[in-house]
């Protein structure tokens, strides 16, 4: 096959979901503008920061009289960081290819759309019976996977999708049983998986194909979106905020963790639950995506999920994102922060109780409940699924085992990433608290009760000498005794007569 005959050699190394943040620095004139210095920082180390210079937001209006003034660029300068801040803990905006050019442009310089069309070209020159309708231009939220609407040349009614991708930081399988296990997808056969028509890889790639659905994903039903339309376009801004009702709540709940049990049980990662990857096929959720665990991509949610050390297993972080999920079907919109202080008014309070399990502060601290705990609380278990479709999916047991290391690997990286930011949460609090207002009171009472001891100290040192001094006389040569110690008693004996 002609598919990326030469490909690059190894994976792509950056975590694209690792948060950037962004600070102006400094403010300097140039001719007739201002120019603004941001340091950008990736994730928690400091170390790995830069300076970007030059900034073209549309936020705060402009000022056409006196713009130069040191008081109205000190303004302007908040309300740009201000606008940075919002931009970069949006977890649709920080994640947006044009975010990540402005921020980091040294790593997202290149064009990927242009690789990846380059890519599918030698594709096809080896499979001609497929042909390109049209790009589907940003309808993914991941920078390094493009998406092509397709049709086969005998039958241009349908219509497919192709998906290609490089491979990501967490790509631990061997060439050759990652390609294996690319190509075994087309016959995995499950009521509640999505079915993949081709699948194909090399050393740094992998393409896929699935037919196209009209209806779209469970986000799209969500939001109320049209399929082909940008991520951002649909999801950034609804305008109408509506969950779903508590039966397709409950169903499609219950089929979610069906396919999550089925996947765990044959000892095969996934990691990638999130409303985009969930095909809705009348009133059926099918999975998506089962290749990004094999890719090494990271997950839509690692920005949350690293937070918390207990949630350190691809199970575990299964369950965490369901509660995202089950949030976004319930209330319509993702949930502000994560772990979850109070939850609104839900449909039912079974529904609270399974949000409570995956989201709150207690689960975070203590660590998930299993699939099959959920599959027995009161939300899902009364749920009667009907299909007949037999799950069908068998993987070589060679190829177990290598799934299995990939997953430890997996899960290592993971461990090691939330070790680091759990040091690095107490080492601010750390200085926070030392640092605080609070902190410096105390300290500064220390420090002149500490002086008042001093002083205290020295005057009875110097009364002591002093005193010494008067007793021994000014030619005296005995020696002066010690502040320290006691003056002894007298030793003179008074004789009496005989």
């Amino acid at each position: 096959m002609a598919f990326m005959e030469k490909p690059p050699a190894g994976k792509v190394l950056l975590d694209d979901t690792v948060p950037l943040t962004a600070a102006i620095e400094a403010s300097q004139s140039l001719q007739s503008h201002t120019e603004y210095i941001i340091r950008v920082q990736r994730g928690i180390s400091v170390e790995n920061s830069w300076q970007i210079a030059g900034l073209s937001l549309p936020l705060p209006p402009k000022k056409l009289i006196g713009n130069m003034d040191r008081e109205f660029i000190a303004e302007r300068q908040k309300g740009l960081q201000n606008y940075l801040n919002v931009i970069t803990t949006n977890h649709i905006l920080s994640n947006c290819e044009l975010v990540k050019k402005f921020l980091d442009p040294n790593n997202y310089s290149a064009n990927y759309t242009e690789i990846a069309l380059q890519q599918v070209s030698m594709f096809f020159r080896s499979e001609p019976k497929w042909e390109v309708v049209e790009p589907l231009k940003d309808i993914g939220w991941r920078i390094r996977k493009k998406y092509f609407l397709m049709k086969i040349k005998n039958q241009p009614k349908e219509r497919l999708v192709l998906s290609w991708a490089d491979l990501g930081p967490d790509k631990y399988l061997s060439d050759k049983d990652f390609q294996c296990l690319i190509k075994l997808l087309p016959s995995c056969l499950h009521p509640y998986i999505y079915r993949v028509t081709f699948a194909t890889a090399n050393e740094s790639s992998a393409l896929l194909i699935r037919m196209f659905n009209e209806k779209g994903t469970l986000k799209d039903l969500i939001y109320k979106a049209k399929p082909k339309d940008p991520f951002l376009k649909k999801y950034c801004n609804p305008k109408k905020i509506q969950g779903l009702e508590l039966q397709q709540i409950k169903t499609y709940g219950r089929q979610i963790l069906e396919v999550l049990k089925f996947l765990h049980d044959k000892g095969f990662p996934y990691g990638h639950l999130h409303a985009s990857n969930v095909m809705l096929d009348g009133d059926t959720c099918r999975l998506l995506d089962l290749e990004n665990s094999l890719l090494g991509l990271p997950s839509f949610y690692r920005s949350y999920f690293s937070q918390f050390r207990k949630i350190n297993t691809l199970e575990s972080v299964d369950v965490h994102c369901f509660g995202h999920l089950l949030y976004e079907m319930t209330y319509g919109r993702p949930p502000d922060s994560v772990p979850v202080d109070s939850f609104p008014p839900a449909p039912s309070m079974a529904v609270v109780a399974v949000l409570e399990s995956t989201l709150s502060c207690e689960a975070c601290k203590n660590g998930m409940p299993t699939i099959s705990r959920l599959l027995q609380m009161p939300l899902f278990s009364d749920v009667l699924l009907t299909t007949s479709e037999k799950p069908q999916f068998k993987i070589p047991t060679k190829l177990k085992e290598a799934l299995r290391i990939a997953k430890e690997c997996i899960e290592k990286r993971l461990i090691e990433e939330q070790k680091q930011i759990h040091q690095h949460r107490r080492l601010t609090r750390a200085q926070s608290h030392h640092g605080s207002e609070e902190e410096r009171k105390k300290r500064k009472i220390l420090a002149r009760k500490k002086s008042k001891r001093s002083a205290l100290e020295n005057s009875e040192e110097h009364s002591a000498k002093y005193s010494n001094s008067n007793n021994s006389g000014s030619g005296a040569s005995s020696p002066l005794t010690s502040p320290s110690s006691p003056t002894p008693p007298s030793t003179s004996v008074e004789h009496a007569p005989f």
